[in-house]
């Protein structure tokens, strides 16, 4: 028997598309990759992002590599998770853009280990850069947090191609 060859072109931009489709149906946080090199901060917004393990405390989170942030992302040594609120789908408007200064009509701080972090998030994780795997078009980003904080509302949610906010994510949750 001769050994599957694997699917034509034409099957695997079909399967592309119905994996899109799988992934446009499962809601996730918006978050919005932040660090500072020479003092100049960047940023993009992904929602490839996951805890791995609490013992140590390590996140992972996956960036294109075409992205114009990556580089700067594959020089850093730490960075800001923030996970955005509820109330700030403009921003992730403004960091799911290309290019541009991102920060400059943003209120943000630098964190204590030097990372940029949006003010107004629902929670903010400062990171180190453990580890780095390409993997097809992506890089896989592997941290270990050094510093955590949650704030008391709810985060900015994405599903089907649109943001859904706090108010109406504690909606569908109470739908019988």
């Amino acid at each position: 028997m001769d050994p599957d060859p694997g699917p034509s072109q034409q099957n695997a931009d079909v399967l592309a598309d119905q994996v899109k489709a799988v992934h446009r149906n499962y809601p996730t946080g918006v978050t919005v990759i932040t660090t500072s090199i020479d003092d100049q901060p960047y940023g993009l917004a992904v929602n490839a992002f996951s805890s791995v393990s609490l013992d140590p405390p390590t996140v992972l989170f996956c960036v294109n590599q075409h992205s114009k942030t990556h580089a700067h992302l594959m020089a850093a040594d730490v960075v800001g998770i923030n996970i955005l609120g509820f109330d700030q789908g403009d921003v992730a408007a403004v960091f799911a853009s290309s290019g541009g200064d991102k920060f400059a009509s943003l209120s943000w701080h630098t964190g204590l280990h030097g990372a940029p972090m949006i003010d107004g998030a629902a929670a903010r994780l400062q990171a180190r850069i453990e580890d780095r795997h390409s993997v097809g078009t992506h890089t896989v980003f592997y941290c270990t947090v050094v510093h955590a904080e949650a704030a008391e509302h709810e985060p900015l949610v994405y599903l089907r191609g649109s943001f859904i906010d706090g108010k109406q994510v504690n909606e569908l949750a109470q739908r019988p």
